[in-house]
């Protein structure tokens, strides 16, 4: 599980969609932004990458590595490799992205009225296969880590509800397991060193203001 000030974890993918591949190790001496989306998650696409976009044209030339990160936990018959190039190559949207910014008038058509500047990656994801058990403890430290201190009754409640979760599950992508996200939109930040330094659900985190903190150290 990643932690904050240790070194950030290395992208797991299983390509890169637009522009060149690149990984932490090949960025040391940049800040690196990278915004975690999935194609069918129209928060993605009103907020997360419209912000990362104005980051990345605000600091252009500066030693920030603006990057893409598409994943999947969910929806994998809309969130996937071909809907993602779709996306890059010609801007189409699909799913709930593309009904809820129909009904915005944010679309020509199907397709975005931006583009995506900086490079975007998908993320590797795979069938999951884990010990049950052991994934549900993992889980449960990970995401509340207040556990212990929780009453006696109503532990077996969430046990079970993360329980049910787990072997529901069929699929997992790796980069977003590794950084221990909650969903999507979310945006990790990781300083020139390497190393992990915040990450956030949602949007409307003064983004602007956390880069500028990192680009100054």
């Amino acid at each position: 599980m990643s932690q904050f000030d240790q070194a950030a974890p290395s992208f797991v993918v299983d390509q890169w969609v637009q522009g060149n591949p690149t990984n932490i190790d090949l960025e040391r001496g940049n800040v690196i932004l990278v915004e975690v989306f999935q194609v069918n998650c129209p928060g993605c696409f009103l907020y997360g990458l419209p912000a990362a976009i104005e980051i990345y044209q605000k600091f252009k030339g500066q030693a920030l590595c603006v990057l893409g990160l598409a994943t999947a936990f969910e929806d994998f018959d809309k969130n996937n490799l071909e809907n993602l190039k779709k996306l890059v190559f010609d801007g189409e949207v699909v799913g709930e992205t593309l009904n809820t910014m129909s009904l915005r008038d944010m679309l020509h058509g199907n397709r975005l009225q931006y583009s995506i500047p900086f490079p975007i990656a998908w993320d590797q994801v795979v069938d999951f296969q884990a010990d049950i058990e052991e994934t549900v403890q993992k889980m449960i430290h990970r995401d509340i880590p207040d556990f212990n201190n929780l009453p006696e009754a109503s532990k077996p409640g969430i046990s079970d509800q993360v329980r049910n979760y787990v072997r529901n599950k069929t699929r997992t992508a790796r980069t977003f397991e590794s950084y221990a996200l909650q969903g999507t939109p979310s945006t990790i930040l990781i300083d020139r060193r390497g190393n992990l330094r915040q990450k956030f659900f949602g949007a409307g985190h003064e983004l602007i203001d956390h880069v500028n903190t990192l680009l100054k150290e």
